[in-house]
């Protein structure tokens, strides 16, 4: 029997894009799920497309910046499943401009979602998942805790840090049940492009063009980068790479760590230009 057949999983960020396909690839795993999202009308989209696969599924509106609703969320699932053994830390967001451009509160509400979501997740969850023969955390970082293109400050530093924490935290959990994997996807097929906030002193023109061209190389969908997370949590890999550019980009920038953007500037300039 699958180690995924026979668990619960806690997913965030379920109401679209990877978390749901997340939600649906376990549910037909045969796994018991706790889903989360801030948006409800997503969340229950989610629940009717996998209700026909039979899991034990329970939803959960949650707002991960909020320590107070992570840890009633994970009460909650405590309460009604009474065991976790896979927590996917998915949900997300993004911003657009630089950051003489994006405010304070504007960097704080995307580290809040980004970064202090999973630390709200992993520490109300790590509990339930030390209980079982073995758990899984998994935390999804981004190809920008890879590398730090110019005009994603805030959303890059999120997601370095939510590499250097899951890092941290692999080692500090070695020697227990619990597994920890980071993932770094490149270009997926979701809505975060088109969802992100603007900054504060952002001209809008051009906007709408911009991610047009962006996601134009945005070729792995959802269900694919699904797949992949769960078939490297299955292997216990401590870093899941997604799509061909996400190993390219990975290895240029142990090659030239310093001057990875001197290569790569060219064609982001020609992608972001308004």
């Amino acid at each position: 029997m699958s180690f995924l057949s026979s668990g619960v999983a806690v997913v965030t960020g379920a109401g679209s894009g990877i978390g749901r396909a997340l939600a649906q690839r376990l549910a037909a795993e045969g796994s018991a799920l706790a889903i989360a999202d801030v948006d409800e009308a997503g969340l229950l989209e989610t629940a009717q497309s996998i209700a026909s696969k039979g899991a034990q599924l329970t939803t959960h509106v949650v707002d991960v910046a909020e320590e107070g609703s992570v840890r009633a969320f994970a009460e909650d699932v405590n309460s009604r499943h009474g065991r976790v053994t896979l927590l996917i830390n998915n949900a997300g967001v993004a911003l657009e401009g630089t950051f003489e451009e994006i405010s304070l509160d504007d960097f704080r509400w995307v580290m809040n979602i980004n970064f202090w979501g999973v630390v709200y997740g992993v520490k109300f969850f790590l509990p339930m998942l030390k209980r079982e023969q073995r758990g899984n955390i998994v935390n999804i970082s981004s190809l920008y805790g890879l590398i730090a293109p110019a005009g994603q400050p805030a959303y890059s530093s999120s997601k370095f840090a939510v590499r250097g924490f899951t890092e941290c935290l692999r080692h500090e959990l070695a020697d227990s049940p619990v597994r920890v994997s980071c993932v770094h996807p490149a270009g997926i097929r979701t809505a975060i492009a088109r969802r992100a906030r603007v900054g504060a002193a952002v001209t809008k023109t051009g906007l709408e063009e911009k991610v047009a061209r962006f996601e134009k190389y945005f070729r792995t969908t959802p269900e694919e980068a699904a797949a992949r997370i769960l078939r490297g949590v299955e292997r216990n890999e401590p870093r899941i790479l997604i799509g061909s550019d996400a190993y390219k980009i990975d290895i240029l920038q142990r090659v030239r760590p310093g001057t990875y953007w001197k290569v790569l500037s060219r064609r982001y300039n020609e992608l972001t230009r308004d």
